[in-house]
């Protein structure tokens, strides 16, 4: 459970002259690439960065910036002197390894939310953290740190602005799931299944046990797992923990699109007053927020592989004080940058790396 009382106005990091070693388990995933591509493009000062994976994934070669690194099987002896493991793979690979990095020393980073219940677990979005003041208290010891739901990030830190701006009385947002949140298994069935629609085959139905090609679904068949409404349960959840009571909860809807990267959402807010759409704009715009030009408004194809939220805005035609926020957000990349940043805010608590 997080904490209020662990947060402060401001985090001291540490100099980036400290040498570590890091781990990425599930290091073949779709998230897995996109945490070692962040570690490279951040300087994460990591001198050795292990790639782990299932049996199928052994011997695959992965680039580490400059470097080309091998994927090994995950075992305990792979979380020795491992200073930072970060769990990219899904949330039974994660549940099956993550206490040998623990037992190790390893600062434990889950991108998968399987450690959410475990004690000392905290969730964590390092925007929204800067964004309300109060970045946590580095832990001498600290429980596994969870990554917040992109989604649940992009809605504090959109909500959060429009409440310094104005008050807000209600919010209400449908959000749209890309197939790259089942990975690369569930980005193959949607192509596949697109293919197989277009020359008249049987669908594949692995991943969704439905059809998501050229449709737009509110839940999966029932052999897919998670449900759509569990992913949305995950993100009003992990919004409380990362807004606390500061902004209002939004009630959310959660569609299956057919599309391959990227969140898009629909907000709507009620504010006290009228809407000022410049006022609101100047407020929303700054760190992690594009506002988009009316020549190139927000895509997933505009989105995807940026590190911002991609943003445009609209006044309700009947409410004099109701606002249409559309957004989008390159999922794989704002889960690897908080990942990858609350990593960073660890760094305090750890004494440098012993390179051998």
């Amino acid at each position: 459970m997080n904490d209020p009382g662990k947060l402060v106005s401001a985090a001291v990091l540490p100099p980036r002259t400290k040498l570590y070693r890091a781990a990425i388990v599930g290091a073949a995933s779709l998230r897995g690439k996109e945490v070692a591509e962040m570690l490279n493009e951040r300087n994460f000062p990591a001198a050795d960065i292990r790639l782990l994976d299932d049996d199928e994934s052994l011997g695959q070669l992965e680039a580490m910036g400059d470097e080309i690194s091998f994927i090994q099987r995950v075992r305990a002896e792979q979380f020795e002197h491992v200073d930072f493991t970060f769990f990219a793979s899904d949330q039974e690979g994660t549940r099956r390894s993550w206490k040998d990095a623990r037992d190790a020393g390893s600062a434990i980073i889950d991108l998968s939310s399987a450690l959410e219940d475990e004690a000392g677990a905290t969730v964590r979005s390092l925007w929204v953290e800067r964004e309300r003041g109060k970045v946590a208290v580095p832990e001498l010891q600290p429980g596994p740190c969870v990554t917040a739901h992109p989604v649940a990030v992009m809605l504090a830190l959109l909500i959060l602005r429009l409440k310094k701006v104005g008050g807000v009385r209600r919010a209400a947002a449908t959000i749209f799931e890309p197939a790259s949140e089942h990975g690369q298994r569930g980005m193959d069935e949607m192509h596949q299944q697109t293919v197989n629609l277009l020359s008249f085959q049987p669908l594949p139905k692995e991943v969704f046990d439905t059809q998501v090609a050229f449709n737009l679904i509110e839940r999966y068949g029932q052999k897919s797992h998670p449900a759509l409404d569990s992913v949305e349960s995950r993100i009003l959840r992990h919004y409380g923990k990362i807004v606390g009571d500061e902004a209002p909860s939004p009630s959310v809807c959660l569609l299956q699109a057919p599309v391959f990267h990227a969140h898009a959402l629909s907000l709507f807010v009620e504010m006290d007053a009228p809407v000022d759409l410049l006022l609101l704009s100047e407020g929303l715009a700054g760190d992690h927020v594009n506002m988009a030009s009316a020549d190139e408004p927000p895509s997933n194809v505009s989105a995807a592989g940026q590190p911002d939220i991609q943003l445009a805005l609209k006044a309700d035609a009947v409410r004099a004080n109701g606002v249409w926020l559309w957004a989008t957000g390159d999922n794989l990349r704002i889960a690897a940058l908080t990942a990858v940043e609350c990593g960073e805010s660890m760094m305090a608590t750890r004494p440098t790396g012993k390179i051998q």
